[in-house]
């Protein structure tokens, strides 16, 4: 249990972080939008050479755009050919462009905007799920470096080859999003945790994964398929939104008891959020206090988090 939980209370994410946590993801969707705003703005400019819109057709350097704007995303365009994408492009001057009449360059921007942002939308998504995941890898990193732990990285395109590299913090650390897994040693007992992995005896993918194993042993991930060599899986949520909070632990709590029923209890298991409510919150520490849950923390309190992790690495 996290000696920094002492109540229900404390797992509760305060207003404090929950801003914190909102303007983190603002400023990455930020920083994220400005290649989509650039784009539009370069669209617009080339858009300007003509007067009539059916005069864009005739642009072949804005041809992506227009396929954009039309509302295809680069999934569905895979399956168009070129006469299939000349009809799109024409279905988008004769029912949004030319009814905007001498705006019709406006009206095609916001269109390619309007597109763009939903694909920003998903990539956020993505972007929420990963960013949690970083913070739990670097944290780790942080906690073997700190504590004089050798250790040993598995970057995701050397999987297959299960070639891994010796520890280089500072480079580890701004890696972080390529690392599949990490190896480590400590009193005798050889440790492997890796991210975001179906477990086969689980059948579904496990967001923390901490094995009994070694580099060899981990064999591109094949360790998975030895459940003997399981000590803990974890599920991790770094949505912020309050809103979503109680959904994210109705499905985290159940992916837990699936996997206490998989391994017939025995396995130790952990819940690490972002956003955690009051109701959520007493659940929660109920179930840490009597041993169904066997660790959780607060992925905004920083002395949680870090405790959790030390808690992985001398597991």
């Amino acid at each position: 249990m996290n000696k920094y939980v002492r109540s229900y209370g404390d797992l509760i994410t305060s207003h404090e972080q929950t801003r914190a946590g909102f303007i983190e993801a603002a400023l990455e969707k930020n920083k994220k939008a400005a290649p989509f705003i650039e784009a539009a703005k370069t669209l617009k400019t080339f858009a300007s050479t003509v007067s009539d819109p059916h005069q864009l057709l005739t642009l072949t350097n804005i041809r992506s755009g227009l396929l954009s704007a039309s509302g295809l995303s680069d999934k569905a365009l895979k399956y168009f050919n070129d006469e299939d994408k000349e009809v799109a492009i024409k279905e988008l001057i004769d029912k949004f462009l030319v009814p905007a009449g001498e705006y019709f360059v406006d009206e095609l921007v916001y269109r390619f905007l309007l597109i763009k942002g939903d694909s920003l939308g998903g990539s956020m998504r993505n972007f929420v799920g990963s960013v949690a995941k970083i913070k739990v890898t670097r944290k780790i990193l942080s906690v073997l470096s700190t504590m004089g732990f050798d250790y040993q990285v598995i970057k995701k395109d050397s999987k297959q080859t299960n070639q891994w590299n010796s520890q280089n913090y500072e480079k580890d650390f701004e890696d972080a999003i390529d690392i599949a897994a990490i190896a480590w040693s400590i009193g005798g007992r050889n440790r492997v945790v890796f991210f975001d992995t179906k477990v086969p005896i689980v059948n579904k993918n496990i967001d923390i994964c901490l094995f009994e194993g070694t580099p060899l042993s981990y064999s591109g991930g094949d360790i998975v398929n030895h459940p003997e060599k399981a000590i803990m899986l974890g599920e991790l949520k770094g949505g912020i939104d309050p809103a979503g909070a109680d959904e994210h632990w109705k499905t985290g709590n159940s992916a837990l008891q699936r996997i206490r029923d998989a391994f017939d209890t025995k396995i130790k298991t952990s819940f690490v959020a972002a956003a955690i409510e009051t109701n959520m919150a007493k659940e929660i520490y109920e179930q840490m206090e009597n041993g169904i849950l066997t660790n959780a923390a607060n992925l905004t309190v920083e002395n949680q988090f870090t405790d959790y992790c030390e808690w992985i690495v001398t597991l």
